[in-house]
């Protein structure tokens, strides 16, 4: 029985997407770690002491925030990586629980996915 896999040429339009979407990425994410290691003080030196404290934990909430945006922009960057692999490996768009191909329409919007639609819905 004959290996069912995606083309050469479908597979470097995937790779293509991937490192477009890659590059995409790893601009966000040094976005937010320049925001996060950025020590901007919105001009709060010379007004009430309560004021200072509110912006304090406003800015604390945001920083929390864009801590873990930035940890899922790496989980998304470590998974575009890992799609780019599997696309030199020629395993790129095999469902890992069905082995059967995952849809071309699918892999388009989430180029990354190891799932088929129905392995992902059976998880649910």
């Amino acid at each position: 029985m004959a290996t069912v896999r995606y083309n050469d040429s479908d597979l470097q339009e995937f790779k293509d997407l991937i490192n477009y979407k890659l590059k995409e990425a790893k601009i966000d994410l040094d976005l937010l770690k320049g925001s996060l290691s950025h020590n901007d003080d919105h001009g709060t030196n010379d007004t009430g002491r309560s004021f200072n404290m509110m912006e304090d934990g406003s800015d604390t909430l945001s920083r929390e925030e864009m801590s873990q945006l930035a940890i899922r922009q790496e989980k998304f960057i470590t998974s575009l990586q890992n799609a780019l692999v599997r696309i030199e490996n020629k395993t790129y768009g095999i469902c890992r629980v069905t082995g059967k191909l995952i849809q071309k329409k699918r892999l388009m919007l989430v180029p990354h996915a190891t799932l088929s639609i129905d392995a992902k819905n059976a998880q649910n």
